[in-house]
């Protein structure tokens, strides 16, 4: 394995705890929100301009399975919804203290596909305050593509960008080497980590159900690869498979044997294809209750980590690339610099208006 940068966008509490730093008074200047709301996840990153970056003063995570029972009854179920506008509740108090210059909120496939989603976040709206806005796959898509060029520096000709999120996964076919990575294509499959553990419940656990899983995954991948021929362009070389997910995050973690997880040793790491596939059979290796203990995994994410590995071993299997990077950095990244860019372009305007006489 070997570090690609050390470029993270800034320090942070780890993910899936709940609850990260909150106000922090040791940076100045105008702060940003990104929050995003998933499937399976809460998220909120506050962060302050820093050189062409951030530093995160706040950080939020927390569990929600917002898409419970999505795949069976196509709308969001009522205990699902309280538990979710709670988490986004704790997010709008953490927000009054913070107050920060710009917020953008966004839902992603939960949202999109339930048939009552515009009507939960309508009540999100009433109940918060918080304005949370349904994007494309395709703007999902690019959010994940700019929090990640950083790691794609020097990386050859083309990149593969791969997010493993709860409801869907998102497929980034990339430019490199011409100016700032361009997206050439992209794809949203409808399956993610929760949409597979609904399907196949118990079976995720067994070798049969997890190769069937890998199979229905393969299927899927297959129009994307007939259009872009991604496997020749690998076959060339020149070619980086990159991932953004708690699934390659988990991966990387069991590569380097955590206790427990820590991004800063997480992100940006290159794990071969050898220390990749043998951190899949290890966890392959543990049942259910195995996962809930194991120090990556945890009880509340012990149903998701089979399903995500089968997703991510139907993508190494259609694009056998040589290693792949791993990215603890997503939407919400992306939302940020995007914010903290355009407040800049705003206050250059501002700046370079002619006083009037």
């Amino acid at each position: 394995m070997t570090r690609k940068h050390d470029t993270s966008p800034g320090d942070r509490a780890p993910d899936g705890t709940g609850e990260g730093r909150s106000g922090d008074q040791r940076f100045f200047g105008p702060s940003f929100a990104a929050l995003d709301l998933g499937t399976n996840n809460c998220r909120m990153l506050v962060g302050t301009p820093s050189g062409d970056g951030f530093r995160v003063v706040d950080s939020y995570s927390r569990i929600v399975r917002l898409g419970e029972g999505l795949h069976h009854s196509g709308a969001l179920c009522p205990n699902a919804m309280d538990r979710a506008v709670a988490a986004l509740q704790d997010c709008a108090d953490r927000l009054a203290r913070s107050r920060p210059r710009m917020v953008r909120a966004i839902a992603t496939e939960a949202c999109r596909r339930a048939r009552n989603g515009g009507e939960f976040l309508e009540r999100v709206r009433r109940e918060t305050g918080l304005d949370v806005g349904i994007i494309s796959t395709r703007e999902e898509a690019e959010l994940a593509l700019e929090s990640c060029v950083p790691l794609l520096e020097g990386a050859g000709r083309r990149a593969l960008l791969f997010d493993i999120g709860g409801g869907s996964t998102e497929l980034a076919w990339v430019r490199l080497g011409c100016g700032p990575p361009s997206l050439i294509g992209y794809a949203s499959l409808p399956v993610g980590v929760v949409t597979l553990s609904e399907r196949f419940g118990a079976a995720a656990f067994t070798e049969d159900g997890f190769d069937a899983m890998v199979d229905d995954v393969m299927a899927r991948l297959t129009c994307f690869e007939s259009v872009h021929c991604i496997s020749r362009e690998i076959r060339d070389g020149g070619v980086r498979l990159l991932g953004t997910s708690g699934t390659v995050t988990t991966l990387a973690s069991v590569v380097l044997n955590l206790e427990r997880y820590r991004r800063a040793l997480v992100d940006g790491i290159a794990l071969t294809r050898r220390e990749a596939d043998e951190a899949l059979s290890n966890l392959r290796a543990l049942d259910r209750d195995a996962l809930s203990r194991h120090p990556c995994v945890g009880p509340e994410r012990a149903d998701f980590v089979m399903p995500g590995c089968a997703i991510y071993a139907a993508i190494a299997s259609m694009w056998p690339a040589p290693d792949v990077v791993v990215a603890d950095r997503g939407l919400r990244e992306g939302m940020l610099l995007r914010m903290i860019r355009a407040d800049g372009a705003r206050q250059e305007r501002r700046r370079n208006q002619p006083v009037r006489p």
